[in-house]
């Protein structure tokens, strides 16, 4: 039987998929170790080869697919597996609502030690053309500047001159964009040298009004030549409402930052979601598919109730502060970005709502302020990032001790991550639904309740030696055996208490006195292989330990 050890690159096996990746990479196991293989499909047997073997991870390259599942398609977009963009395209899109939701499932299990799973899982009725914005990245390539999106997990840009999910006002821009910029001797920016201006070209339209704005990112302006942009984008996008520059000379990815100026009519978009009107600039966080937005908000006001008073946290230009007025005599919304909360305020005023409050200030800060208000909210509801919230954030909302916590997330893994700290501070997680808000790619969004626990449900009284309680702030966050479990999962492959305890020690996690120590002062006790270090020192990088 192969070992974990003997995998090497370039070796041929002949496998069968027997699951998705939260990336929806095909899954199979060799000699006890995870190996994933972008585009194959679970069931499915392929001869593959291995191409990457490292501690962190397997890849493998598919060479030839000897059994084919009945859920493969062939892929309409031909720059899918090499934009970065869509992953689900090859599969149906039942399947591909069956990989979220198992996506969602997976991780409450794995990560977040819940019993409970999605009750559903609400697809979406458009799969093409569904996004509302669009951003093109912008690079040279033989020696003129193109439009296009990164290769995954790398730098290289892909030019891309028609992509399924984006709406076709973005696609003209990017065009009008890269042809001015070619008549008009303006080069593109490199992250490398910040030589060049044109960074990205940022399109947001408006489902309902037809507003539509384009945002062109440069590291500079363009003089006297503006007019011919502001030409350029009007004959190729003539639906466009407004025209901005954004000046961003920050080094890094970010895509808005910096300085905005208006070149023609007006900067934000007036759209339509649950009924109310949203003003919305292009710095502001808005739904990307506003039909699927609908479906979530209307879950997450539902789960959230009625009653007094709501928090909103993570609060956006107000979309769902304006929905809990409806069902709460007060609602209380935070947000970090200020033109988001200054937008918040005018879409509270256009729509005629007068018992919403907005503040300017991040989850964590903003659930500290409030809780030393002694304000007590029936509801909070939280819309994190992808990043999930930080540790002080949970534990701020939960001490303000809300009746009910409405999560909504787009990312699994972390919310996961954030529904145990919940748990583990008296909530319980009481259900659980998916909504896809992105097909054809392998993101998922969802929502979830939850419910504090009565002091009689939750309080347990038990008996431990005092030795046990003595742990530090990090070796507190995850036990062995959830670390374990977690290398398992990522790696495939076994870590012992031993190797664990070695790399907690290397960090300066102190064990308890006489913990995972050799017998005797002449033992010795084997090392940690790097790889299994490298594995482990991840782990506690994801449990907050390190």
């Amino acid at each position: 039987m192969l070992n974990m050890e003997d995998l090497m690159k370039n070796q041929i096996h002949t496998v069968v998929i027997d699951g998705y990746s939260s990336e929806a990479y095909g899954v199979c196991r060799i000699g006890g170790r995870a190996v994933f293989v972008p585009r194959a499909l679970a069931g499915e047997t392929w001869r593959i080869r291995i191409v990457k073997v490292s501690a962190s991870a397997v890849y493998a390259r598919g060479e030839e697919l000897l059994i084919p599942s009945p859920v493969r398609i062939e892929s309409d977009c031909p720059f899918f597996a090499k934009c970065g963009g869509c992953d689900c395209r090859h599969m149906r899109y039942d399947e591909e609502l069956r990989f979220k939701r198992g996506k969602v499932d997976s991780a409450l299990k794995r990560i977040g030690k819940q019993s409970l799973t999605a009750c559903e899982i609400i697809g979406s009725d458009a799969l093409d053309r569904y996004r509302n914005k669009g951003i093109f990245a912008v690079a040279e390539l033989s020696g003129r500047p193109v439009s296009g999106f990164f290769r995954e997990r790398s730098h290289e840009l892909i030019g891309v001159d028609r992509c399924l999910i984006q709406n076709e006002i973005a696609e003209r821009a990017a065009k009008a964009v890269t042809t001015f910029m070619h008549e008009n001797s303006f080069a593109a920016y490199d992250e490398k040298s910040g030589r060049g201006s044109v960074r990205h070209v940022f399109c947001r339209r408006a489902f309902r009004t037809g507003d539509a704005v384009v945002c062109v990112v440069s590291a500079k302006g363009f003089g006297d030549k503006t007019p011919l942009l502001v030409d350029a984008l009007r004959e190729a996008c003539p639906e466009l409402s407004g025209i901005v520059l954004n000046v961003n000379k920050n080094r890094g990815n970010t895509v808005l930052a910096g300085d905005f100026y208006t070149l023609w009519g007006t900067a934000e978009i007036v759209d339509e979601l649950c009924g109310l009107k949203y003003s919305i600039a292009p710095q502001a966080f808005f739904q990307i598919n506003p039909p699927q937005a609908e479906k979530l908000y209307q879950r997450a006001v539902g789960y959230a109730g009625a009653g007094d008073l709501a928090f909103d946290l993570y609060c956006g230009a107000g979309t769902i502060s304006l929905c809990l007025a409806r069902t709460f005599r007060r609602v209380i919304g935070a947000e970090i970005v200020p033109e988001a909360v200054e937008n918040a305020k005018e879409n509270a005023a256009a729509n005629g709502v007068g018992n919403v409050e907005f503040l300017c200030a991040d989850a964590g800060r903003a659930a500290q302020a409030l809780a030393k208000r002694t304000l007590r909210p029936d509801v909070v509801v939280v819309d994190p990032p992808r990043k999930g919230m930080d540790e002080a954030a949970v534990r701020a909302v939960c001490s303000m001790e809300p009746e009910r916590v409405v999560y909504v997330s787009c990312d699994p893994a972390t919310l996961a991550r954030d529904l145990r700290l919940f748990t583990e501070l008296g909530y319980s997680l009481r259900e659980v639904t998916a909504v896809d808000m992105f097909p054809r790619t392998s993101h998922v969004e969802t929502v979830c309740a939850l419910s504090k626990l009565s002091e009689a449900k939750h309080h347990i009284s038990v008996q431990v030696d005092m030795d046990e309680l003595d742990l530090t702030a990090a070796e507190s966050k995850a036990t062995y055996e959830e670390i374990q479990e977690w290398v398992q999962e990522k790696y495939g492959f076994h870590v012992t208490h031993l190797n664990i305890a070695q790399v907690k020690r290397k960090h300066g996690i102190i064990e308890r006195e006489n913990y995972n120590k050799p017998k005797s002062p002449d033992s010795k006790q084997p090392g940690c292989p790097e790889e299994k270090i490298q594995a482990i020192e991840a782990a506690l990088k994801y449990f907050q330990m390190i």
